[in-house]
């Protein structure tokens, strides 16, 4: 039986914050999910599975309103699982047997690193070291928010220039903060070797790179993509400390393929 099972739509970078930890640590995580769409068909459950069709009808009373993401969908979650994740969204981590419910992508990232500590300092050596990797996650969630915001606008054919901006200030915070805390030439956010503070960054800023696939939207409403070709001269640490990140033997396996495929997308 796997330490932690997680259930989510596929691929999703922020589910990989908990496998790459994995990897390193040597903790098993099960990953169960499909792409968004799909997920309609689903069973929401720690034992989450595609529903056969007379199902629907059969369990028509766990039927839910989908929100974030998959607003207006039906959703068929049990009520096992809205007891384990009160707020009915994925990523949705389990411990085994489903008994306890872990949610936000940080917090099950953090759990895998405590599941492995005697393997792995990836949440620190110390308090301090910890606390100072929590506010580096704490910071991504801020710069989560208003990128969430901005890519399902760009998904949904609503963006306009006022979500552009926010995004675009979210970004220049949040990369402005990573470059400063990789100078002089520091290869990880936190003490001297790779924390969960350099995971959620790789997550977070691959998953921002969906813009890439977006450009030819952005132009027609005369907007520059943020993640722009010149935008490496702004932020050369940040995006060097990036790319090594995701040639790393942890990171590669679900990072590599993803964003070579962002980047195919984007001409570059």
């Amino acid at each position: 039986m796997a330490d932690l099972r997680i259930f989510s739509y596929l691929p999703n970078p922020r589910v990989w914050k908990a496998t790459i930890a994995a990897r390193f640590c040597g903790v098993e995580v099960e990953v169960r999910g499909a792409p968004p769409k799909e997920l309609r068909d689903w069973l929401w459950d720690y034992d989450a599975r595609p529903l056969a069709e007379h199902e629907r009808v059969s369990l028509s009373s766990l039927a839910r309103t989908g929100r974030v993401g998959l607003t207006g969908s039906q959703l068929f979650k049990t009520d096992a699982f809205m007891e384990a994740q009160p707020f009915g969204n994925v990523p949705a981590a389990f411990g085994p047997n489903g008994e306890i419910g872990i949610f936000e992508s940080n917090s099950i990232m953090r759990a895998v690193a405590r599941l492995g500590e005697s393997k792995s300092t990836l949440y620190g050596h110390d308090a301090y070291e910890a606390s100072r990797i929590d506010s580096f996650l704490d910071v991504s969630l801020v710069f989560a928010r208003d990128s969430q915001i901005y890519l399902l606008a760009l998904s949904g054919g609503t963006v306009d220039a006022a979500v552009h901006a926010r995004a675009r200030e979210a970004f220049a915070i949040y990369a402005s903060g990573i470059e400063q805390a990789l100078s002089p030439r520091r290869e990880a956010l936190v003490g001297t070797g790779l924390s969960l503070a350099d995971i959620c960054f790789a997550a977070e800023f691959s998953l921002f790179m969906n813009e890439h696939a977006r450009a030819e939207q952005l132009h027609k409403l005369g907007l520059d993509r943020i993640l722009h070709p010149a935008v490496q001269d702004e932020y050369p640490r940040t995006f060097a400390h990036f790319a090594r990140l995701v040639e790393h033997v942890h990171f590669q396996p679900d990072l590599k393929p993803y964003v070579e495929k962002l980047l195919a997308k984007a001409g570059n």
